[in-house]
């Protein structure tokens, strides 16, 4: 009796600890949010209220509360240093407790987006106050604003992305950017089951849809109650503005239609890329093609992505100029670049919507055997264009990068892809943002990078180890360029070599090698126009 008597106190006081560390965990969110200014101070006691709800407390008592009121104030840096660590207490009070199903990644995720989705303004709240900063103060005061809240409200998931590995690359083309993708969590084997089994849902249709903005997400759709979006007029016609989650560069920002439409490169997507610009003339924005191994990984939903970042591809000059009839006023010229670029610039953007849309509809129906370029086989289309837009110098530009997805038996990926000898590097599709010169690598290449490392400082059989095998041909050929690779400069010089891979993995994307054959089928091109 005494034993279980004793058993009961200890369980009695542990319960007791957590359910004050629960209410510890709701205030010191809640400071989070007004630290952050997530969180108008007229709301604390609302968002308390609604933490509560959630994590079924009833109350807050008087000494935790006057124990968080009493710490000092944070910093918005401060702030951000401590979410990580409330929201891992937080999941463990909710899988102790029954609140989550179950204590991985998947399941985390849903949660602790429910949990910040307590903080988030309302949707009506952010468009006004988004509309008033653009009207009285400036579009760049609007983004900096709509950036901030979605950081701080852990829909770009900052310390994830900070897990990214990220370098440059010089090379002929200019300085090139390379990130290993470490940001998307993997699932669990239950989660993965569990998202087998569930039942198929066509709402929201897509991660790009207007509907994912305050949805609850399910184990095969993620959560977004802390999700905004701002609605967009352009080219008159409706659409929405949003970030990416796992933002690649700065601001990275998507623009997508309001309709769950295919996606389209027309005369209209001219129109509505350099609306765009006009409206938020600080952001580039561009279009990932519309067909197959040369378009984007969502081809279902009409989308562009955006953002306050100058690429590599934006610096380099154009390194043949030329005038096209009856557009003699436009500044027109091949871009000295990998992929087959045509930079256009004028400061009345008619001009070059009309302009691009002679190039699109002369490429879509280009055919050129002697340069392996064919404009269809057997009815289906391979031409198409990756399209770029930005304001510079008060005049409009626009980037029309020509693709070309026709396979053939030695190249089925797609013969302007990235060939086989390079696909231990990139093997996915070359879109919009490898496009401009920003490399994104799959997160295998972390473990293999440190394991090939050591194996070249300690001159070790690559071809032995079954994870960097793949990689054998690749490091015999750049090792001999190295005087001796050390524990020391290891890894300078794979990174340097990732990057000069990338720039041949571009160069096989062009349909028009950066040769004077190459240039000589470019202009053939161009005279057609």
């Amino acid at each position: 009796m005494c034993a279980e008597l004793i058993g009961t106190a200890f369980a009695d006081r542990l319960y007791k600890k957590e359910y004050e560390m629960i209410q510890e965990n709701i205030l010191e969110l809640v400071k989070y949010g007004l630290s952050t200014g997530l969180v108008d101070p007229e709301d604390k006691v609302y968002t308390i209220n609604r933490l509560l709800e959630l994590f079924q407390v009833d109350e807050i008592e008087d000494a935790v509360f006057e124990k968080v009121e009493n710490l000092p104030a944070w910093t918005q840096e401060e702030a951000e240093g401590k979410l990580e660590g409330i929201l891992a207490e937080m999941m463990d009070y909710a899988y102790e407790n029954g609140l989550m199903a179950e204590n991985s990644i998947v399941y985390k995720d849903l949660f602790d987006t429910k949990i910040m989705g307590c903080l988030v303004p309302e949707p009506s709240s952010v468009r006004k106050t988004f509309r008033d900063l653009y009207e009285h103060t400036s579009p760049l005061a609007a983004t900096d604003y709509f950036y901030k809240l979605s950081c701080d409200s852990n829909y770009i998931r900052r310390q994830r992305i900070k897990k990214d590995r990220k370098w440059t690359t010089d090379t002929e083309f200019g300085t090139l950017d390379i990130t290993i993708n470490l940001s998307k969590p993997e699932k669990d084997p239950k989660a993965i089951a569990a998202a087998k089994n569930a039942k198929q849902s066509a709402y929201p249709k897509c991660q790009l849809c207007k509907e994912n903005e305050g949805y609850a997400g399910r184990v095969n759709h993620p959560a977004r109650q802390n999700h905004r979006i701002i609605p967009l007029t352009i080219n008159n016609s409706d659409w929405f503005f949003q970030y990416s989650p796992y933002v690649y560069y700065n601001e990275h920002c998507i623009v997508f239609n309001s309709k769950h439409t295919p996606m389209k490169i027309e005369r209209a997507t001219f129109g509505k890329l350099l609306d765009f610009v006009t409206q938020f003339p600080h952001y580039f924005v561009g279009s990932n093609a519309d067909l197959p191994i040369v378009g984007g990984s969502i081809l279902s939903h009409d989308h562009f992505q955006g953002g306050h970042y100058t690429f590599a591809m934006a610096k380099a000059p154009i390194e043949i100029g030329f005038k096209i009839p009856g557009y003699e006023d436009v500044e027109a010229g091949i871009v000295k670049w990998p992929l087959s670029v045509i930079r256009i610039r004028h400061k009345d953007e008619k001009r070059l919507i009309e302009l691009a849309d002679h190039i699109l509809g002369c490429w879509r129906g280009y055919t050129d055997e002697e340069a392996f370029i064919y404009a269809n086989t057997d009815g289906e289309p391979h031409n198409t264009i990756t399209p770029i837009a930005r304001k510079r110098d008060g005049l409009f530009e626009l980037d029309l990068t020509l693709r070309n997805n026709i396979t053939t038996e030695e190249h089925p990926l797609g013969v302007y892809h990235p060939h086989a000898e390079y696909h231990h590097i990139k093997k996915e599709n070359i879109g919009l943002i490898e496009v401009m010169g920003l490399a994104v690598l799959p997160s295998r290449l972390k473990e293999e990078l440190e394991i090939l490392a050591d194996y070249l400082v300690q001159k070790k059989d690559i071809r032995s180890n079954e994870k960097i095998a793949k990689h054998a041909d690749w490091a015999d050929t750049f090792c001999k360029k190295y005087d001796g690779i050390t524990e020391e400069n290891v890894m300078d010089i794979l990174k340097k070599e990732v990057g000069e891979v990338f720039v041949h993995v571009l160069e096989d994307a062009g349909v028009y090698k950066c040769t004077e054959e190459g240039r000589e089928a470019f202009l053939r091109f161009v005279k057609t126009l």
